[in-house]
């Protein structure tokens, strides 16, 4: 179902948008999550382990990939916008070429220095070949993961946020399943783990490409696939790298995080990992609601309509507030049951327990932060968001040293680093909103 932002009411139209994106992406937090669970009750903590070591590596591979798809998303929808459906076309077949040339390199790259890598990340040898086997198989099917993400992305520059869901819940039952298949009960290990989800990705990504062209006839391209245009690749770089190395650099901001908490011993790395999977699932809404702004925005920038860009910025930051309260509470009140959900070690729990009530206290900043970096995306200046999150990664890992090397605090110290991030990063947000939003009123 496609979502018309350029008429209606702009804070249900909202919701309706955000409402699948976000559904889709706790799915596909499932086929970690899932891992986690199942590697982490039937294989043991090491496995936990370095499926939690494993993930910071992957994930920022992942989204530096999805920075792109998404800096294209925004040309898309501009293009939508203003009904130029012939640019677009071109636009959907350049991305896709380009995306998948460059994943196919990155993959093989990340295949053979797998080992290396996380020996710079201090990970103990206990650990170690069990992270460098999962994370090699994940790497096999990077190329799914591309495809996948760069289709759904098309189809949310388009409105249309419900279709990816569907393909999401059906391949994230299936890994489940797969998990316990392969894990539980052919005791396969890790590499089952990795396994499911691998082919779970594939799954979702030919029903989402299926769907693609059953459902909207102008993106039918036939050898239109093939086209390759250079300017419009060259815009979508200028786009899409910013918008990728935003993306990258919050997620070497986490291993950096990552390669502090793998010097407190196993039990710490576990407990992080199952707070960090919790986290996962309490801040992708707030991301969601951000991306919801940016394609609501870049839409009505093409189609000229000043009115509702400004208030759709209103409407989407009241939501992002909204929820940053809720998910405090949850996460404050119900941490124990959720942090045994995945481990049956008393260690663990209290450590993860601990961890997860002291960050609950800080998911109002991010829910601010959030909104003002999808105004930012979709009135198409990313430079800003790459700033904030540059300030946001850099001032959180320096807080982050003397707590734990200094003072001793362990996995304690993280939250407050995560403070003095947030804090940085909307030191450097709000003037330049501030001046944006005065510029535009003019």
């Amino acid at each position: 179902m496609r979502t018309d932002f350029t008429e209606g009411k702009i804070a249900p139209e909202l919701l309706k948008f955000t409402v699948p994106l976000v559904l889709g992406n706790i799915f596909q937090l499932l086929y970690n999550a899932a891992d986690s669970m199942v590697v982490g009750r039937f294989v043991g903590k090491e496995a936990l382990a370095a499926v939690g070591t494993s993930n910071p590596l992957m994930t920022l591979v992942i989204l530096f990939l999805n920075g792109i798809t998404l800096g294209a998303g925004i040309l898309i929808g501009t293009h939508y916008g203003a009904r130029d459906y012939d640019t677009l076309r071109r636009q959907v077949s350049t991305t896709m070429l380009g995306g998948l040339g460059f994943t196919a390199a990155i993959s093989v790259l990340f295949m053979l220095l797998a080992r290396p890598l996380f020996l710079l990340l201090q990970v103990e040898e206990s650990v170690l070949p069990m992270a460098v086997s999962y994370m090699r198989v994940i790497f096999c099917g990077l190329v799914f993961t591309f495809v996948y993400n760069c289709l759904a992305g098309v189809l949310r520059a388009l409105g249309d946020s419900t279709g990816p869901l569907v393909f999401l819940v059906i391949s994230a039952v299936l890994n489940i399943l797969g998990d316990l298949l392969l894990v539980a009960k052919w005791r396969m290990g890790i590499q089952g783990a990795a396994l499911s989800t691998v082919l779970c990705e594939a799954i979702s990504c030919v029903l989402c490409l299926l769907y693609l062209q059953k459902r909207e006839p102008m993106l039918r391209l036939g050898k239109g696939w093939l086209v390759f245009d250079r300017a419009l690749f060259r815009q979508t770089v200028a786009y899409g790298w910013t918008s990728a190395m935003q993306q990258a650099t919050v997620q070497l901001g986490k291993i950096g995080i990552q390669a502090i908490v793998n010097t407190m011993g196993v039990t710490a790395m576990a407990a992080f990992t199952i707070v960090n999977r919790i986290d996962d699932f309490a801040y992708i809404p707030q991301q969601n609601i951000g991306h919801a702004m940016t394609s609501f925005m870049a839409i009505n920038r093409g189609a000229g309509k000043r009115d509702r860009v400004r208030e759709g910025f209103r409407k989407g930051m009241l939501i992002e507030i909204c929820y940053g309260l809720l998910i405090f509470l949850a996460c404050l009140l119900l941490a124990y049951p959720l942090v045994s959900l995945s481990t049956t070690d008393p260690q663990v729990t209290a450590h993860g327990v601990r961890y997860l009530r002291l960050i609950s206290f800080m998911y109002l900043l991010p829910a601010l932060t959030n909104g003002i970096q999808g105004f930012f995306r979709g009135m198409g200046d990313l430079r800003i968001t790459l700033i904030s999150s540059i300030t946001n990664m850099g001032v959180r890992l320096a807080a982050a040293l003397p707590l734990v090397f200094l003072l001793h605090m362990e996995l304690e110290a993280l939250p407050f680093s995560y403070l003095a991030g947030w804090i940085g990063m909307l030191l450097v947000e709000v003037p330049l909103l501030r001046r944006t939003l005065t510029t535009w009123q003019s």
